[in-house]
């Protein structure tokens, strides 16, 4: 597992992964974007905006990523009023190869979500 060193970079390719509430389910997490373990790429996480749908109900959302098995928590239960959006992200952060960012959605119907990121080689 090697991650390309940053600084003589080949290709930068942005990206945009969405998921919409059909793609989720209540209380399981989801990946929004994955960087399989032979990509040879390093993916730079710009953005990770959700928003709760719902008009009358507030939703709990936790973020992490996905490392070796390990669950680690950027953002835990965080609370999304009705009809608002949360920016999850305040600076950026890397997915080396076979991590993954991953939502768990309290109700899955509520949410949807939109990530920014670069894939680097």
């Amino acid at each position: 597992m090697t991650a390309p060193n940053i600084v003589n970079v080949a290709t930068i390719t942005g990206k945009t992964a969405v998921l919409k509430s059909s793609d989720l389910t209540d209380n399981t997490a989801t990946s929004i974007v994955a960087n399989s373990a032979s990509s040879n790429k390093v993916f730079k996480v710009n953005a990770l905006l959700i928003s709760n749908v719902d008009g009358t109900s507030n939703v709990e959302v936790s973020v992490s990523i996905l490392r070796s098995s390990n669950s680690y928590f950027i953002a835990s239960t965080l609370v999304i009023p009705a009809d608002a959006s949360l920016d999850v992200l305040s600076k950026a952060i890397y997915l080396e190869e076979g991590d993954a960012l991953q939502i768990t959605p309290s109700t899955a119907a509520d949410v949807n979500a939109v990530c920014s990121y670069e894939e680097i080689s």
